[in-house]
């Protein structure tokens, strides 16, 4: 008892009751940033260059030579005038993610928002925009769009894959567990963003757990929250800072001992005990000390042998050894059975997500960014109205005045037509839309069927009506007192069917129909 009592004082001079663990520098020393007078933001990185950053996007600069090709001069073009964003879908100590749609690709993305000005987040945000910046997207880690600056706010923007199906930690909070079948293709992606981690880029994540375990509806889950991830770069070269969550550490880390790439295995072992049976191994009821004793003094969590097959039992065993040196590597693990039982089943991930969550809801948030961004185009800038083109395929037909116009070419030059004709001669007669109800349904596997109605009045913008979901900027219609009725110029009704293409995120309109009375 009076060792634990002479560990306990040991350990909670680490842990801060209102800011968590000591923020212990995680970033090159050389690390620093600049802000120029033109709004450029510059993130300098001893080891990896420099990344500018402002309104317009990102671009990655190297100023001395460099062997590997992927530390070279890169640019994404990724503007913030071009985001079109709606609400939040999570936060975090450091960040806010929205959801947003690119507007020339008309691709739903989610922007993560973290501010520059404060220290340790400019220190996450160095490390994570490098670690995205450098990895391709095919291994099992979120795709990286770009980043950029808003002056006005002082944050810079990453804008990521948007994964529609939430995360692990969204999956078990409805299912309570993840069965065996399931879990073991999942873990074989994540296996191969975590070998490619610590194999080519020589990363330790350091904070995996289900919440950072993303997953589309496609079935797909992907690695996110590199924000305080470190760069070993040697085989040989151990972490030696405590950063994190605590949940998920591993014992070398509580004791605030060296460690690498052992310590995010121990993590996922964590993470899959908890996927697999609904419930964390260790308790936390008396708080982080209490917990960090129990996971430094209690037996390795094993899962229980009457419940689960050998070859489960036998992948968190080989995860949650206490000696770093005993775990088996992400590679290792690859091939371990409990991944190669099930290489060769049918099991459809995508089905196994889409079946958790509410389609109603989905198809309706679907719905209500989709219209929104259409009607913004229609009624917005000629700039803007420029990408509508791109919202149509080759077989697309749009029907208007019993007639049929077929491809992006002739729709185009058709809703063009239109938009003229509602612009008047001169602005104070242009007639924007006010949508008033909207209604959608399912349409195949991925698309959506999209019913709109609503007014023509005079104005300047597109307006939505007080229950559709709000963008960031666009005003309330209930918060501006219009008197609809009695501004009415025409009313007009106008049916979608909008489709998903094999990109995540990016969808098609295949079928439109207006009618337009006065």
């Amino acid at each position: 008892m009076a060792g634990l009592e002479e560990l306990k004082k040991k350990l909670v001079p680490l842990f801060d009751a209102e800011k968590g663990f000591s923020p212990a520098s995680t970033s090159d020393p050389f690390d620093s940033y600049s802000l120029s007078d033109g709004g450029t933001v510059n993130l300098l990185s001893q080891s990896y260059g420099v990344y500018n950053i402002n309104e317009l996007g990102l671009q990655k600069c190297t100023s001395w030579p460099v062997d590997d090709a992927d530390h070279g001069e890169k640019t994404y073009k990724c503007a913030s005038h071009e985001m079109r964003v709606f609400g939040a879908i999570g936060s975090g100590a450091s960040s806010v993610v929205q959801r947003a749609i690119h507007i020339p690709t008309h691709r739903i993305i989610a922007l993560k928002k973290i501010n520059i000005f404060e220290k340790e987040k400019r220190q996450q945000l160095l490390t994570e925009i490098r670690t995205l910046c450098e990895a391709p997207c095919c291994h099992g880690l979120v795709e990286f769009y770009g980043a950029f600056y808003t002056p006005d706010s002082g944050q810079i923007s990453i804008a990521l894959e948007y994964m529609d199906g939430g995360s692990l930690a969204d999956i078990i909070k409805v299912r309570k567990s993840i069965p065996e079948a399931i879990l073991s293709p999942m873990v074989q992606k994540l296996l191969n963003g975590l070998s490619y981690l610590h194999g080519v880029r020589h990363l330790v994540h350091r904070d995996i757990k289900p919440a950072n375990l993303l997953v589309n509806l496609k079935g797909e889950p992907k690695i996110t929250d590199f924000g305080i991830s470190a760069g070993l770069e040697s085989s040989i070269a151990m972490c030696a800072t405590f950063v994190g969550t605590v949940t998920y550490m591993s014992p070398e880390r509580i004791r605030n001992e060296n460690y690498s790439y052992p310590a995010d295995i121990w993590s996922l072992g964590l993470a899959l005990f908890e996927c697999g049976t609904g419930e964390f191994p260790y308790t936390a009821n008396e708080g982080p000390v209490n917990l960090m004793l129990q996971i430094l003094d209690d037996p390795s969590p094993s899962l229980s042998r009457h419940d689960f097959s050998p070859e489960f039992c036998s992948f968190i065993d080989a995860c949650l050894k206490k000696n770093p040196d005993d775990r088996l590597t992400a590679e290792q693990l690859l091939s371990h059975p409990f991944i190669t039982k099930y290489a060769d089943s049918a099991v459809d991930l995508g089905a196994f997500v889409r079946s958790i969550f509410d389609p109603t809801q989905r198809m309706k948030d679907l719905a209500d960014m989709l219209t929104i961004h259409y009607y913004l185009l229609f009624d917005g800038s000629d700039e803007f109205w420029q990408h509508t083109k791109t919202l149509y395929n080759e077989c697309s037909t749009f029907s208007f005045g019993r007639k049929e116009f077929i491809g992006p070419s002739n729709i185009f030059s058709t809703l063009s037509n239109i938009r003229k004709t509602l612009a008047g001669e001169w602005p104070p007669e242009k007639l924007v839309h006010v949508v008033e109800k909207l209604q959608c349904r399912p349409h195949g596997q991925d698309g959506v069927a999209i019913r709109v109605s609503g007014s023509f009045i005079v104005g300047n913008q597109f307006l939505i009506c007080g229950d559709g979901m709000q963008v960031e900027s666009l005003p309330n219609l209930k918060d501006l007192s219009i008197d609809t009725p009695n501004k009415r110029m025409g009313t007009f009704h106008e049916q979608f069917i909008v489709e998903q293409v094999n990109i995540i995120g990016r969808y098609f309109i295949t079928k439109q129909e207006l009618f337009i009375t006065q």
